[in-house]
């Protein structure tokens, strides 16, 4: 009868005085497992959070170009625009024929560069000057990061530090370079003290201004996938805050390089190497116009160069998994 069947199905579970038996073996076992496997599982989900988070708001239908021609979209504009001012500046100086001192052609500009070239001296500056941009660059994302998360998530701290970062975002970085002689002396460590008070502020505050455009219901998502802490900045917060962190990054370089031009020109001698910042001071010095203007160029050159191959690309990469650029960005 099925009533037999089913007494003794549940009969091995009971004991005979009518109490709970011990639970299987098995079942522990199992449990311990589930238990021990829990943690990996989060690990797993938070991944895929954070792999998910490059795809929200992006289609997969975009046709990305090849990049070949992202490459040319961004290189060619700005050749074209280099060549329509120089072809300018030639044919101004071919009809008002102004005196050479005061106006030198791209001729005398080119000559003025070739010389340099020639005694070594404009290997040197470049050399000199792109070493401590890109040492004192580094070096800043080193401090500015940590300190952007902390004022990103210490809400008093924020408010307190907050104002002040901002403020030395604002102060000309050529303000401390008579304070960095005082303390420094004419050394290589004044010219990098220059250069992270120029740098510093940026990252942080790109930083802070990503971190708190972060959706509130990523944290909660990441929460619920049990991240917390370290495990939440790294999989949820950093990843959704890049885009801003990217723009700090960017605008920190553009400072850092021009803080660095500053103390060049300012603390000259001593100890400190010769830089292109040290070369415009010499051209100056010398009343050497045409010196003057090719060093300016090839200090434009430089950051336009590391803008085109760096920043910008990494950029763009990024804004497109975002769905936040078209696809012929």
């Amino acid at each position: 009868m099925p009533s037999d069947a089913n007494a003794s199905t549940l009969a091995p579970s009971e004991n005979p005085g009518g109490s709970p038996s011990t639970e299987p073996e098995s079942a522990t076992s199992s449990r311990a497992h589930g238990a021990s496997s829990s943690s990996s599982s989060s690990d797993a989900d938070l991944r895929e959070l954070e792999a998910g988070l490059d795809r929200l708001q992006s289609s997969a239908t975009d046709r990305q170009p090849s990049a070949w021609k992202r490459i040319t979209r961004s290189v060619v504009p700005p050749i074209v625009v280099v060549l329509l001012a120089i072809a300018a500046w030639q044919l101004y100086i071919v009809i008002a024929n102004p005196r050479p001192d005061l106006s030198p052609g791209p001729v005398d500009v080119f000559l003025a560069l070739q010389d340099a070239a020639r005694s070594g001296r404009l290997l040197e500056a470049i050399a000199t000057s792109l070493g401590r941009g890109l040492l004192g660059f580094l070096i800043a994302i080193a401090v500015g990061t940590p300190i952007g998360l902390l004022l990103a998530e210490v809400a008093w701290i924020r408010r307190a530090v907050g104002p002040i970062i901002s403020g030395l975002q604002v102060l000309p970085s050529v303000a401390w370079v008579p304070a960095a002689i005082i303390w420094f002396g004419l050394t290589d460590a004044t010219v990098y003290f220059v250069v992270l008070m120029g740098a510093i502020p940026s990252i942080v505050n790109g930083l802070v201004s990503g971190i708190q455009h972060v959706p509130p219901q990523l944290r909660r998502a990441g929460r619920v996938l049990g991240a917390s802490g370290f495990s939440l900045a790294r999989h949820v917060v950093l990843p959704a805050a890049l885009p801003g962190y990217l723009a700090g990054l960017r605008q920190g370089w553009a400072f850092s390089w021009r803080s660095l031009m500053a103390a060049e020109i300012i603390a000259f001698g001593g100890t400190i190497g010769f830089g292109l910042g040290s070369m415009l001071q010499q051209g100056r010095d010398l009343a050497d116009l045409a010196s003057v203007l090719g060093t300016i160029i090839v200090i434009l050159a430089i950051g336009v160069l590391l803008e085109l191959a760096l920043f910008a690309p990494i950029e763009r990469g990024v804004l497109r998994r975002r769905g936040l650029a078209g696809a012929g960005a």
